[in-house]
């Protein structure tokens, strides 16, 4: 199996309802992508600003193999919410690994 795991740091133009409708749109990710065996996405609410350093969407995805998250990153589907929340975010990070 194969994590990968996504934090977006978003500008304060990214509404708290866009935010809430990305967070269901990278839900619906697990029945338009192969491969995704689970799914969890949020608005991150961490109290403490030193932990959260401003990140405010984070996203879980367990796939069946390194190559359906490979695949997942060509999707249309993912291709297509990586424009939508492109001009309000600020900062990405990627963690993926096998275990």
């Amino acid at each position: 199996m194969y994590e990968h795991l996504v934090l977006l740091k978003v500008k304060d133009s990214f509404t708290a309802q866009q935010q809430e409708a990305a967070v269901k749109k990278a839900l619906a990710f697990k029945e338009a992508v192969p491969g995704i065996l689970s799914i969890s996405a949020g608005i991150i609410e961490t109290e403490n600003p030193q932990h959260k350093q401003g990140f405010a969407l984070a996203l879980r995805l367990t796939f069946e193999d390194k190559q359906a998250c490979l695949d997942y990153d060509a999707h249309p589907a993912h291709q297509a919410f990586l424009q939508e929340i492109g001009p309000y975010t600020e900062d990405i990070i990627i963690a993926d690994y096998p275990f």
